[in-house]
């Protein structure tokens, strides 16, 4: 497959988000989500998620035009239920509530539980920083079966269980995005080394016998495989705080098996912490003491001259140029799953090649 125009990967997503049910706003916020985690790298997160979205949506997995509600609202604190509703919508209305909260009383702590899949964390992130806030967000999955094993361990007991957290941008630098799965890769990196027909790096799969395996098919056999955490016990601990932190501090629960669901669904919870840093320390103390820090990190002599220091957010940001000019790799096996789930809801396999390659 060549690479395929960013917005017209956008229009295909929206056709099929419309055709399975969705109103033409929550289709193009959708559309436009996947894309954007398309953009910036995370292929994981993008568009090669759509399929498994189309068909939760017969089950009751997933419901389209679902609304966000309140559950409690103390002012500072805000419990929301998704109700299975897209993430994309869920995530952006809770942090919009959680940011005008912040900029009221200075922080906001958000509890979002029920969420269909959040997709990359990293957008909610940016949309606090976008604003001029710090924020910090803890997720985890309930309803699902395992896919990470314990430090220690040899079989799945919970998922990748996300960490961000985001520093606003200065005068001189960009939004700071510290967003990763406390697995050592995340699930959708395995799913797109299988459609590529590529093995895992070693030390980070398990087969269904707890043995150390670099075939990715191991998560789509039975019996299943699990992903080791990133960091040993240090990336464990951070899977169980977020865990905890995402399932029972949000009331949404956690990965116990006594809360999986009939289907293996994506039911996210997420605890958000959301800051005004202004109240903390002045304007001008924030951009400097962020700008010199940056620039004495990013000044270390790299080990290798073709691979200059970074800090967070500066790899999406180098993939987002990138593609946004010459487009978005997709393989042959993402793209046949695409084209399936246009057809599961009565779309032609014609009518999305023609939007993806037009002109």
């Amino acid at each position: 497959m060549p690479s395929i125009n960013h917005n017209n990967l956008r229009a295909v997503c929206h056709a099929i988000a419309s055709a399975a049910g969705s109103t033409e706003a929550e289709a193009l916020q959708v559309a436009d989500n996947l894309v954007t985690a398309n953009l910036t790298g995370h292929d994981s997160h993008g568009i090669g998620m759509l399929p498994r979205y189309v068909a939760c949506i017969p089950t009751g997995e997933l419901k389209p035009n679902a609304e966000l509600t309140i559950v409690s609202d103390e002012g500072t604190t805000l419990v929301l239920d998704g109700n299975h509703g897209y993430g994309q919508i869920v995530g952006q209305k809770a942090m919009e509530m959680g940011i005008a909260r912040a900029r009221q009383h200075g922080v906001c702590v958000v509890a979002i539980r029920n969420s269909f899949h959040l997709c990359r964390i990293g957008a909610w992130g940016e949309q606090c920083a976008a604003a001029g806030l710090v924020s910090m967000h803890h997720v985890n999955v309930h309803g699902h079966d395992g896919l990470v094993a314990p430090f220690r361990g040899t079989d799945s007991r919970f998922t990748t269980n996300p960490y961000c957290a985001v520093l606003p941008g200065t005068d001189n630098n960009p939004p700071t995005v510290l967003d990763f799965a406390t697995s050592i890769v995340a699930g959708g990196k395995v799913r797109v080394a299988k459609n590529k027909g590529e093995q895992m790096p070693e030390g980070y799969l398990l087969d269904g016998y707890g043995k150390p395996t670099t075939d990715p098919n191991a998560m789509y056999s039975s019996p299943k495989g699990a992903i080791r955490p990133m960091g040993e016990h240090k990336g464990y601990g951070l899977s169980v705080i977020n865990e905890l932190f995402g399932g029972v501090l949000t009331g949404g629960g956690t990965c116990r098996p006594e809360n999986k669901h009939e289907h293996d669904t994506i039911l996210n919870g997420m605890l958000s912490i959301i800051i005004d840093p202004m109240r903390l320390v002045t304007k001008a103390f924030f951009n400097s003491e962020t700008d010199a820090t940056l620039a004495h990190v990013k000044a270390s002599p790299p080990a290798n001259p073709a691979e200059p220091v970074l800090v967070p957010g500066d790899p999406e940001r180098a993939t987002k140029a990138e593609r946004e000019a010459n487009g978005v790799p997709v393989d042959d096996e993402t793209w046949a799953e695409m084209i399936a789930a246009a057809k599961s809801v009565g779309l032609t396999a014609a009518a999305i090649e023609a939007i993806a390659f037009r002109n």
